[in-house]
């Protein structure tokens, strides 16, 4: 498997991006909700980190703009489908700040390690929360009660992390 991301670029996303995305998983196992000010993080993180990238040379200035409207395109479409109801606002902010760390060549990638990684998430959610001992520890997260939903911020920041860490280990380009 070949990543279209540069090693280096992951590299320099990575330890900013993953505390993060903990963050968001665990506030959506907690509570349900994915704060605006994560996203405002991760967000701002592609903006300066990827500046930095831009003056080290490690990705041009026109790979740094279009990866920004990749974020415009995506908070659009989730706007659309989480007005339809098919996804959480939260969801689809944080989906849209995650944009511009997927290169375009990975699209297809990211998306069948999203899907895994949802299906993995979603397991052992439900699994974890049928061990007393597991809801014991955790009396106060919302998302064990929740029914059919699921905390899906735990899968999207899951899958950010899990690419960008393929990425640096020079799985990319």
């Amino acid at each position: 498997m070949t990543l279209a991301i540069n090693a280096t670029e992951a590299l320099w996303f990575l330890p900013f991006v993953l505390p993060i995305c903990i963050w968001v998983a665990w506030s959506d196992l907690r509570e349900m909700r994915i704060p605006n000010i994560s996203v405002l993080a991760l967000a701002g993180v592609f903006l300066v980190v990827g500046l930095v990238q831009v003056g080290m040379e490690v990705m041009a200035f026109s790979t740094w703009y279009m990866r920004l409207a990749q974020l415009a395109v995506v908070l659009l479409a989730g706007f659309i489908i989480s007005s339809l109801g098919l996804v959480g606002a939260g969801d689809a902010k944080f989906a849209a700040a995650m944009a511009p760390f997927i290169a375009p060549g990975d699209y297809l990638l990211f998306l069948t390690l999203f899907a895994a990684v949802l299906i993995g998430s979603w397991l052992t959610h439900r699994g974890a929360g049928m061990v007393p001992a597991v809801r014991r520890a955790t009396p106060d997260w919302v998302s064990w009660d929740r029914g059919k939903l699921f905390p899906m911020g735990v899968a999207l920041a899951g899958a950010l992390v899990v690419y960008l860490a393929l990425g640096a280990l020079g799985t990319g380009a």
